[in-house]
């Protein structure tokens, strides 16, 4: 294999058999695996570097991919300084991409079958205590006070993100008929568009009540549609606008630290264990493929148990 030059071409300069492969692995991350347009963005940036890799290596056919080369391919993404968990993900990203190449016959062998990869710290971020959720929802809530369609809207959203947990991308994509008042559930289209029913309570019910009767009708737009929430200008809202306005509420609550919509999921799920659900229930609410990836959860609330036990006990 020949030495790597200094200097780095981007994606779009790959050698016309490398870009014609990953073409054909984009339309089988589309269309086969019907995988949303953010993983199918994701996967092929990561193994557009990879093919690219390959390239200033001397390869020229996908065929030729091994695993020293899948190898040298992470040894110098962790030259750059990227964390565990990106190469991790840049790991996975590249055996599910041999696989496939095995499959389809464009490659003899699976080369990354035995690609190992550096075990990604799972950090959670910081939650917020029931106090501060609290004086979240009773801030934003002072704020919709006005009677704008605009604060009406946000203590609904809150209400709802923080009571089931749910992903910014699935309470966006929310209609008004994914919400069924008589159970007090939401149905919920996930990761992998696997549907989930996720209950909330009487205060997010009251706030949706609100928001559907006074505030959504005012603020609609042609084109709105079924669409739950809605933004400004009267469609359907996008997540940069919640994330805008989670963190924008959240700097209003004293000490809170600074968390967006995905910090009020995990509080949500550490409010949940905290208070004795058990982790399959979580597990269910959240959508989660993996107990294992609920379990992440029981670590804070280990932590916090901790804390209080170092600070109310005399001989802690």
């Amino acid at each position: 294999m020949t030495a790597e030059p200094a200097a780095e071409s981007g994606p779009d300069e790959l050698p016309e058999p490398f870009a014609r492969v990953l073409g054909a692995y984009e339309r089988h991350l589309s269309a086969e695996r019907d995988l949303t347009v953010h993983t199918v963005r994701a996967y092929l940036g990561d193994v557009a570097g990879l093919l690219d890799h390959a390239a200033r290596l001397g390869l020229d056919d996908v065929a030729d991919l091994d695993l020293r080369a899948l190898r040298s391919w992470l040894a110098k993404q962790q030259t750059l300084g990227l964390s565990r968990t990106t190469l991790a993900r840049r790991a996975t990203a590249a055996r599910v991409f041999t696989a496939w190449l095995q499959r389809s016959g464009l490659a003899p062998r699976d080369a990354g079958a035995t690609l190992g990869s550096p075990k990604a710290r799972r950090a959670l971020p910081p939650v917020l205590r029931t106090d501060e959720a609290g004086e979240l929802i009773r801030a934003a809530a002072e704020r919709a006070d006005d009677g704008s369609p605009i604060g009406v809207r946000d203590i609904a959203m809150l209400e709802l993100l923080y009571a089931t947990g749910i992903r910014v991308g699935e309470l966006v994509g929310l209609d008004i008929d994914d919400v069924d008042r008589d159970r007090n559930v939401v149905r919920v289209l996930g990761k992998g568009r696997k549907e989930r029913t996720v209950p909330f309570g009487h205060p997010a019910a009251g706030a949706l009540d609100r928001w559907l009767a006074e505030g959504r009708p005012a603020l609609r737009a042609e084109g709105a549609g079924g669409a739950l929430f809605l933004g400004a200008r009267g469609r359907r809202i996008d997540q940069r606008a919640v994330r805008t306005l989670v963190h924008r509420r959240i700097a209003e609550v004293p000490g809170a630290p600074d968390i967006g919509p995905h910090g009020l999921r995990h509080t949500a799920a550490t409010h949940l264990l905290e208070g004795g659900a058990d982790l399959r229930s979580v597990q269910e609410l959240l959508g989660h493929a993996s107990l294992a990836t609920t379990q992440l959860y029981t670590h804070v609330t280990t932590d916090r148990l901790r804390a209080a036990y170092r600070q109310a006990h005399p001989r802690a």
